[in-house]
């Protein structure tokens, strides 16, 4: 079940708040219209804010079980941040104060850029700038697919051999990949919150796989074909 509701106070940022799987009280939609109405002190070119509610009852971590997400779509990259709690007005709390950090960096690299100055972006400036990339979450119409595809029918097409009456499943998925260098792919798993982010490397033109490490230390794999297996 979804409930969406529209700000209703005069602004020039369209304020939609959702729930899945949630009603949605008139104190809490009035909340969040309140907190997220500050969005335009921040950026002047938004033109939306989507802010979605899910609870999900089922989920093993109870500090988990409310999850917030707001999505800022404006006139350029789209920001994006998420957060869970056990609470949703504390699951609000922290998706918004992530939200506040990636609009004050694309605030500070407007200005930078106004300001002339030709030198290489830092990491934060970067990842101001990066598009959001939302993770891959299954539709509810593939959960339900899911659920009612009986467990003997092989569901990866032959490719992967399964055995007895637990197949192996198999689901695909093909993006667009244009080449990038190796900071803006850590910039942009960094701006999606995933561990790891798979790219083409634009130095290498290699298929590769940046990966977060202990603190601020990542990794990265790259596939070569041409080398020869020991």
């Amino acid at each position: 079940m979804v409930n969406s509701f529209r700000g209703a106070k005069e602004s020039i940022v369209d304020i939609v708040v959702k729930g899945r799987n949630v009603t949605l009280s008139e104190s809490f939609r009035s909340h969040v219209e309140d907190k997220v109405s500050k969005v335009e002190q921040l950026a002047p070119r938004a033109l939306r804010v989507e802010v979605v509610l899910t609870h999900d009852p089922n989920v093993r971590q109870p500090e988990n079980t409310e999850r917030i997400e707001i999505t800022v779509i404006a006139k350029g990259p789209v920001l994006r941040a998420e957060a869970t709690a056990s609470d949703k007005y504390a699951a609000l709390d922290l998706a918004w104060a992530k939200l506040l950090e990636r609009l004050r960096r694309a605030r500070d690299r407007q200005k930078i850029s106004r300001q002339g100055k030709h030198r290489s972006a830092s990491t934060a400036e970067v990842l101001a700038s990066m598009e959001v990339v939302d993770p891959v979450i299954p539709s509810e119409n593939e959960k339900d697919e899911k659920r009612e595809t009986p467990q003997n029918i092989d569901q990866t097409g032959g490719r992967v051999p399964s055995e007895g009456d637990s197949p192996v499943v198999l689901r695909e998925k093909t993006f667009a990949a244009t080449p990038i260098a190796l900071d803006e792919a850590i910039n942009r798993m960094e701006m999606v919150g995933h561990d790891f982010y798979l790219f083409i490397d634009e130095a290498s033109t290699k298929p590769s796989v940046v990966y977060k490490r202990r603190g601020w230390s990542y990794g990265v794999i790259t596939l070569d074909p041409e080398l020869t297996e020991d």
